[in-house]
């Protein structure tokens, strides 16, 4: 593979574009190093779960763009655009991700505040007198 392939991401409000290249292992998240970005360590590993299944951290440089959400939903959306990224570099390794579920996209988003509510679904505190 010498030209880049890209693949987007998504979880919550967070959207990822990511740009896969053959390089070393180095990661950048918007301008950044994986650590710098992504301070946890919990984090740190979901971005690079795709990467350490398919045994290719040291073989792919990662580029991302992120935005959108908080910081989880961001993790999320680099995962899911990482391992989406892999597959459209090598075919052969959709059936390990998509066992370990990387390649699904989370559905869970926040639900909507409603009228009369304080939030989704906390209604006002309620006194009899």
């Amino acid at each position: 593979m010498e030209n880049k392939v890209n693949a987007t991401g998504r979880r919550k409000e967070g959207v990822a574009t990511v740009w896969l290249s053959s390089g070393k292992g180095n990661i950048i998240i918007n301008g950044k190093r994986l650590d710098e970005y992504f301070p946890h360590i919990s984090l740190q590993s979901k971005v690079i779960a795709p990467l350490e299944i398919t045994e290719n951290l040291k073989r792919y440089d990662v580029k991302v763009r992120v935005k959108g959400g908080g910081i989880s939903g961001q993790a999320g959306a680099v995962a899911h655009g990482v391992a989406r990224a892999l597959v459209e570099a090598d075919e052969k390794l959709r059936n390990v991700l998509k066992k370990k579920g990387l390649l699904k996209r989370d559905p869970r988003m926040i639900e909507r505040k409603k009228y009369g509510r304080r939030k989704a679904r906390a209604k006002p505190q309620y006194s009899k007198r």
